[in-house]
Order: structure tokens, then sequence, then C-alpha cells
């Protein structure tokens, strides 16, 4: 980490200084947040700081980093440091730097460490609203979205209420906190990339409620059903992760020490369901979009910037490209990540009323090309088994239901196969992505049962489990891929491409 002696940490004390004001003293405590990373910090952060501009309220926020590896520990003692500050550079790719300190964090708690103290927390009365970005991880689903009972902390979680572990043990028993104590009403927001993730989560705490023994069974299934809600939403805003030349950054720019800062890009979007059973922020006076039609727009981000972003990841990873910017710059790369918006996915979309498709992929592209994110794809890339199902079921159920193999999608199915059975010689020296991966020891074992890289594509694409029934069951899409695949092995990425835009005129 980047060391600035001669500069004094940011704090409270030391605000304002020229170009960074001093947020607004913090608010009472209402809202605990799971998943403490950078993309809650510069996003459902930022739009509940400047609602609290327009409207005062209860919503400050208790940050809890939740999940086994405690990747975000850091910011929790970074924050903890700086009276629970940071700050936020928004990088615009001209180089223009926007810089704000949201100011509405409370005190931040590790899962890991204390998870009585996140229990209390979700059970206070205090608390109105628990929000989540955890990933597609942290709801330790099965490959067919049910929750995984097979999953050891998950049954820990069960049969040791103490001591919870996983996301939804944490919520289940803070929850049966609330009911044992005073019922209060409360919603619970996933702002994951989850198609209908509110729906989702709901159906996630019904199977553990189930799970459950008959009597805590029935002390929770009333309480759920009347007295919590789970609003869908979906969210957008690439931030990347925190480097040293950030955190130079604000020191350059602002002489002050912030061990945390959060790199984003301008836009942004938040659009949700308006279910609120205890209140909530004036997020729209913050631009946050309230809609009955959240679905069209979580397809729409998933399929498109999401299913994007997976797909030039695995290719420029291949390509030997550390960011997606330096990846979408490569002429062929950029062609055929539009070709894959505009004639793959699009066509499987029912957009929302008033978006103009051609113009929003145009939007995507400009984003993804922003040099001043250096948002890496091994980032990207990381949980793709989890993120690939969610992100190209819907295009490849529609084309192949059709009588059509869509080719680059099929590429894109290759290239990840590649990536996470061949470890880090497949990405030229880029960081390995295997082992951010639950299913690659799975997917390895089966590859090492075929003959070759198209054999082995082939194995995983028909049982490997992370492709859509439609796709695995698809004996036309398994020997497009197990043709990528040996094209990948046999002549490298860049002909392997060039192939595909032959056969996939742009």
């Amino acid at each position: 980490m980047v060391d600035a002696p001669g500069a004094p940490r940011l704090s409270r004390a030391q605000l304002p200084v020229p170009g960074l004001g001093r947020p607004r003293g913090a608010p009472e405590a209402g809202i605990v947040h799971l998943g403490l990373g950078n993309f809650h910090r510069a996003h459902q952060a930022v739009y509940t700081a400047e609602a609290l501009r327009h409207a005062d309220g209860p919503w400050g926020i208790t940050g809890v980093v939740t999940g086994p590896r405690q990747r975000s520990r850091p910011v929790v003692t970074g924050m903890t440091a700086q009276d629970e500050l940071y700050t936020v550079l928004t990088l615009s790719g001209d180089g223009a730097v926007r810089a704000e300190v949201p100011g509405v964090h409370h005190r931040g708690l590790l899962a890991g460490d204390r998870p009585e103290d996140v229990v209390a927390a979700i059970g206070d009365p205090a608390t109105r609203i628990v929000t989540l970005t955890i990933t597609e991880k942290g709801y330790t689903r099965t490959p067919s979205g049910g929750l995984d009972l097979d999953d050891p902390r998950l049954r820990c979680d069960l049969t040791t209420p103490a001591a919870p572990q996983t996301s939804l043990g944490l919520l289940m028993r803070g929850l049966q906190r609330r009911v044992r104590g005073h019922a209060a009403p409360l919603t619970v927001l996933s702002c994951d990339n989850l198609l209908d993730n509110g729906g989702q989560l709901r159906r996630l705490l019904g199977e553990f409620t189930d799970a459950l023994p008959s009597g805590e069974r029935e002390e929770l299934a009333p309480y759920l059903t009347t007295a919590v809600s789970t609003p869908s939403s979906m969210v957008d805003r690439i931030a990347p992760a925190t480097t040293d030349a950030h955190r130079a950054q604000v020191t350059r720019c602002f002489g002050l020490r912030d061990a945390v800062p959060v790199p984003a890009e301008p836009y942004r979007l938040w659009v949700l369901q308006d279910d609120f059973r205890a209140g909530r922020p004036a997020w729209e006076r913050a631009g946050a979009v309230f809609t009955a039609d959240v679905a069209g727009y979580e397809t729409m981000k998933l399929c498109l910037l999401n299913g994007a972003h997976s797909f030039l990841a695995y290719l420029g990873l291949l390509h030997g490209y550390g960011s997606i910017d330096r990846t979408v710059a490569d002429e062929r790369l950029g062609a055929a990540a539009r070709h894959l918006m505009t004639h793959e996915i699009l066509p499987a979309l029912t957009l929302p009323d008033g978006v103009d498709g051609p113009a929003y992929i145009d939007e995507l592209l400009e984003r993804f090309g922003n040099p001043a994110l250096g948002h890496r794809t091994a980032q990207v890339a990381a949980d793709g088994s989890l993120k690939i199902p969610v992100r190209w079921a819907g295009a490849l159920a529609h084309h192949l239901r059709s009588g059509a193999v869509p080719d680059l999608l099929a590429l894109g199915v290759a290239a990840y196969i590649r990536v996470i059975t061949r470890g880090p010689d497949a990405g030229h020296g880029q960081p390995p992505v295997a082992g951010q991966d639950g299913a690659t020891d799975r997917l390895r074992a089966l590859a090492a049962r075929a003959g070759g890289p198209g054999a082995a594509a082939r194995l995983l694409v028909e049982a490997g489990g992370f492709l859509p029934e439609e796709a695995a069951g698809h004996r036309e899409f398994a020997s497009r891929v197990a043709a990528f695949a040996d094209d990948l092995a046999t002549h490298g990425p860049h002909t392997t491409l060039r192939t595909a835009l032959t056969t996939t005129p742009l």
C-alpha cells in the first residue's frame, strides 16, 4: 500500500480541503449492508448520501464484510481509522476527476470475526433496511437456483445459530432475533446481478426457513410473510478494484491519505421496485428510478453489460490483455463485442419502454473503453461458473430454440473453458482466475477424463453443470464449442477469433 507520511489521514477534522468538502454528520443508523466492497461504496452509499442532502432520516449504514475469504477486511480497518470516511474518485475517459466523500457509514463489522454483532445489528429495531451486494456466490445456491443444502457452511448455519457463516445464515438469524424481540417490519434489498433478485432472495429465505426445526420454522414463517419485503432492484456502475495509484491520486489532489478510496466511472443507474415496509431514503432525489418494470432493466443490464463484460474478460485474458479497456480497444475484440450484443443478445430481449437498444450498446462500448478505470479482466472473469448461467442463458436459449447456434457465445464458452481448465498459462501471464471459481476442481476433473481440448470442452458443455439445459443438451452447440476449443489450443486466440468473425459476418 502506498505510504504518504507527510500527508494527514482523511478524517472529519481534516475536511474541508479545496475540492473536497466535509460531509454532513453521519445520520442515525437505519441500514445494515452485507458486502462492504467497492461497488456498494460507490453506488448505494453515494445515492444515500445525496438523498440525505434533500431529506433527513435514520439512514446511516452499518457496513458488513461477509464471506470466508474476508477480502474486504482492509476496508473496515481503513474506514475505522478515518472516521468511517473514504473518497469516491469519479474518473472520466478524458482524464477529468471528480471527488466526493459520502460520509454515511456508522461502523464496519467483520462477520468472520464477530458474527453475533452482525446478527444483533440486523435484529436491532432501529434497522429498517438490509441491503446486499454479496455477489452470485454469496447466495449459496445450487446451479439450478435452489438453496445449496449440501454446502457445509450452510448446514452449520441451520444447526448452530450462534455463529452463522453464510450471508443467508446471518440474515435469517437476524430475522429470528427480530421475531423474538419486537417483530418490527423490515425490507431486505438485493442489489446483486441476479434476474428477479428480490424474488430469488425470497425463495431462498423460504427454503432456509423450511429447513429449520419445526419450532423455529413456525416462528419465522409468518413473520417472513407479513412483515418482510424483498423488492427487486437493478444496479449499474463500474467500480474497479482500488490500487496504489488511486491512493496516490487522493494525496496528490487533496493532500490527504486515504487508505480505501473507490474509483468509479461517471455513469450510474439504480432501478428499484418501491416495496419498503419501514420507510426508505429519498433515493429518487439522487436519481434512482422507481418502477414496476424492474425486470426489464435487470435483463437488459445483465445480458448486455454483464454478458459482454464476461465475453471480453475471457477473450481478453487469452489475448494477454490485463484490463477491459485494452481488450475493447483491440479492433477485432471491440467489433466482436458489438456483434455479440447487437445480433446474439439484443434479439433475445424485450427492452424497457423508451430504451434505444443500439444507443445503449454504443454507450456500453464507450464505458468499457474508459482507460482511467483500468478494470481488470481477471476481476470480471472471476466466478464464471456462477455468472455465465445468469448472463448468457437467455440468449443461448433464444437462439437454440429457433434452430440457430450463436457463434460468439459458443466462442465465449470455449474461452471460459480454456481459461478455467488450463490455469495461468491460458492468460499469457495475466492473473489466474481459476482459483476464484468454485467449480474449477470439478471442471478440471471432468476435462481430465477427455482426450484433448475439444473433447474436454464437449464434455464440460454436456456435463459441467454451468450451462442451461437447452445448451447442455444441444449437440450442434456442443460441437461448435468443441471446435473453438480445439482452435484455441492449436492456433491461439487471435486466429480463432478471426475464424469466428469470418463465419459470423460483422
